[in-house]
């Protein structure tokens, strides 16, 4: 039995209660869910280790197989590279994994589309029902955060919508962020939603929006939306005491550490930003309308780009690694010489 003083370091919520060891991965039983860690996971957390979350619905949902294992798997070696535990949360059989081995990944990524994307609200049916799920953003925050994981790196939030006053089509992915304590590494949201709406949104929500070497907040392949984040931090050391310090002050609420686009996927990011251009003025003349306006755009986007778009998002999300596996060294290293920093 481990306790949350002593053992995994996992949330008061969720104190387990029993601990068995398997072939390729160990199992903690906590009071509401299963939770099954591979070794390298459960090693990273007892010892306190750098660690990063990361979503499985871009394996699932976001490409083709086997692309779509194949750039998992590169993700998680660009993370290992740089001395940081990774750990992809994702569902098979009703099980939650909190880390997934190849065998898994490779499963996940067969699956493809007939895997249930999973936000917070559709968690409990999924494990109930013992089924497939790859998690969002929301529901990966959530598991990340009952796991005691505190850095998930994906590749953007999701948002207000545009024409959200019609449709009322707001992702769960702010919500979640007003009501878990994991500091999400990204690049802003898609220029395609309403920034200015999902700014209040996030403000709203007590969310702390910063930005990484920039006072702009990132609109995925656009480096400045012209909107300020409501703090700055220039580097990973900044970044990790901001996350050090809204546990320490017990704050409920989320962080997104908005990442700008570097420089050398600037060109690729240009031709995405514009079709996005052209898709907007498009979905404006053609009159379309509420929840379908994201779907309209997606698919534009991905026409007028050729498919580009989709390899320049993998670029995106392999940078966003960069930056929060640095971050995951700089707070373990903090939580190591200051234990206050792990309250």
């Amino acid at each position: 039995v481990w306790a949350q003083s002593g053992g995994l370091g996992l949330s008061a919520l969720a104190t387990p209660v029993f601990w068995r060891e398997a072939s390729e991965e160990r199992f903690i039983m906590t009071r509401f869910l299963p939770l099954s860690y591979t070794p390298e996971v459960a090693e990273a957390l007892r010892t306190g280790g750098p660690l990063v979350a990361l979503e499985s619905t871009i394996i699932s949902h976001g490409m083709p197989y086997p692309q779509n294992v194949q750039t998992a798997q590169e993700v998680e070696n660009l993370l290992r590279e740089r001395g940081v535990t990774p750990a992809t949360i994702g569902i098979l059989d009703g099980v939650v994994h909190v880390g997934m081995g190849p065998q898994q990944l490779e499963r996940l990524g067969k699956l493809g589309l007939a895997c249930k994307k999973v936000s917070r609200r559709d968690l409990a049916a999924v494990v109930a029902a013992r089924q497939n799920g790859a998690t969002t953003v929301s529901a990966t925050m959530m598991i990340a955060h009952l796991a005691g994981i505190q850095l998930f790196v994906t590749g953007g939030i999701g948002g207000v919508h545009r024409g959200a006053e019609e449709s009322w089509d707001v992702s769960a992915d702010l919500t979640e962020l007003g009501r878990t304590p994991v500091c999400v590494v990204c690049a802003g949201a898609k220029s395609i939603l309403d920034l200015p709406k999902t700014l209040e949104y996030l403000e709203t929500q007590g969310v702390c929006v910063a930005g990484y070497r920039t006072d702009d907040f990132p609109a995925f392949f656009t480096p400045h939306s012209g909107l300020p984040v409501s703090c700055r931090v220039d580097g990973p050391g900044e970044a990790a005491a901001l996350v050090a310090a809204q546990r320490q002050l017990g704050v409920s609420s989320g962080i997104v550490l908005g990442v700008p686009v570097p420089d050398d996927l600037a060109a690729e990011a240009a031709v995405v930003e514009e079709a996005t251009r052209k898709a907007l003025a498009e979905c404006e003349a053609q009159g379309v309308k509420g929840n379908e306006v994201t779907p309209f755009l997606l698919k534009r986007i991905n026409e007028l780009t050729g498919g580009e778009s989709l390899r320049a998002n993998i670029a995106l999300v392999k940078n966003n690694c960069k930056v929060g596996a640095e971050v995951a060294v700089a707070l373990a290293a903090l939580q190591k010489r200051s234990p206050a920093a792990k309250l």
